[in-house]
């Protein structure tokens, strides 16, 4: 592969983990942190940055050295744990991807009111779902998703840039908060972590790395600048997104608390800020659409010859499912609860058996993995799995009230 179409590749899968990683729940998230926490977020943005890249680093480098992907990793580790985590995978693409639509159905129904209750944006989310079909049917599903992610994910930052300026946010505040925080909120630095990381996200661009050909020890250079890159994408969002908040926050405007994200924009730049906020959670969305359902079924397409042969019309599945499970049923509650419980188990149980993996010559051969970077995943593997164990005991107790 000459080295133009190399870092073209590597560009792709560090877009496609980004704007995976930037969905409707990540905007959200962003706006209440920084109504929280003021300027003292960027402490959290900031420290939860090294420990994003700490994760993949370690993810897609010894998926690379390995040339296996995550689940037969897990396999050859532990004979049936590849099926689980698979199986935790999907479970979990599948029900954020219901959110993912309804968010990409709110973000075209903002810029074009076809449906009457914005609560409910049905034809939008069918729209936006014919548009994530059309990239799975190009005859380079890569090249297109790769093409799809970076035009996207360029849209959302500069859009959000544009809005952050108008917000006229304390920078100099932001920027010493940072480093010297009022407050320091353990919950948010982990609960942004497993947001960027966490579930199927940082697989995305491993795995796309692998389909493009980029793999073992002679791509590490590429692999771990992609990892970096990909999570610099992510949270050059994050603080754009801080920025704009902290300055309406800052300047004293109310934010909605039924969607505080749209508030932000509007407050920023009136009603082209709130048609700006429609492009970029509609981008965040769609974009999360399709790498929930590229990655999601890339967990399983290694278990059967059938799946690999069948890729597209799986892919195509998923999607139309979790999209007609939103237009018949809306969310259910219940289900996206349990499942959002369960999907923070999954960093942990997979950057540990990653970690694990690294040190079996079966697996990685001479590859010597850096003593540094196993320290600091187990420390966000301990962290993680103290995070998904409380969120797992709050939440599954709300099924049953």
């Amino acid at each position: 592969m000459s080295s133009r179409k190399t870092y073209s590749a590597v560009l792709g899968a560090a877009f496609l983990m980004a704007t995976s990683a930037i969905g409707p729940g990540f905007i959200t998230q962003t706006t209440v942190f920084t109504q929280q926490l003021l300027a003292s977020f960027g402490f959290v943005i900031l420290i939860s940055i090294l420990l994003d890249i700490a994760a993949q680093l370690n993810i897609w480098r010894i998926i690379a050295v390995s040339e296996k992907r995550a689940q037969d990793i897990a396999n050859d580790l532990l004979p049936g744990m590849g099926y689980f985590l698979a199986f935790l995978i999907v479970l979990g693409g599948l029900a954020f991807n219901i959110g993912n639509v309804a968010g990409a159905g709110l973000g075209i129904d903002i810029l074009f009111p076809f449906d009457k209750d914005q609560n409910y944006p049905v034809i939008g989310a069918i729209i936006s779902s014919v548009i994530a079909l059309i990239i799975f049917w190009v005859k380079e599903i890569g090249a297109a998703m790769d093409l799809f992610a970076k035009i996207l994910g360029i849209i959302m930052i500069g859009l959000t840039l544009f809005v952050a300026i108008q917000s006229q946010p304390p920078v100099m505040e932001a920027i010493h908060r940072s480093f010297i925080p009022e407050k320091i909120d353990m919950i948010a630095i982990i609960t942004l972590v497993g947001g960027t990381v966490g579930g199927y996200i940082s697989f995305a661009g491993a795995h796309r790395l692998l389909d493009a050909g980029i793999k073992g020890q002679s791509q590490l250079k590429q692999v771990s600048k992609g990892s970096i890159s990909a999570i610099l994408l992510a949270s050059t969002m994050r603080i754009l997104l801080f920025m704009a908040a902290l300055g309406v926050v800052m300047a004293g405007g109310l934010l909605d608390p039924k969607n505080p994200a749209a508030s932000v924009f509007q407050i920023a730049s009136g009603n082209i800020g709130y048609k700006i906020f429609g492009i970029v959670l509609w981008s965040a969305a769609i974009t999360s659409v399709v790498g929930s359902a590229y990655t999601s079924v890339s967990f399983l397409r290694t278990f059967h010859p059938w799946f690999e042969k069948n890729q597209r019309y799986i892919i195509s599945g998923f999607i139309i499912f979790s999209t007609c499970i939103f237009a018949f049923i809306g969310r259910p509650v219940k289900v996206l609860v349990m499942v959002g419980a369960l999907n923070g188990l999954i960093l942990p149980i997979s950057l540990g058996l990653m970690l694990i993996a690294a040190l079996r010559f079966k697996i990685v051969g001479n590859y010597k993995h850096p003593v540094w970077m196993s320290v600091i995943g187990w420390i966000v593997v301990m962290a993680m799995s103290w995070m998904g164990v409380k969120v797992l005991l709050n939440e599954l107790p709300k099924l049953w009230n």
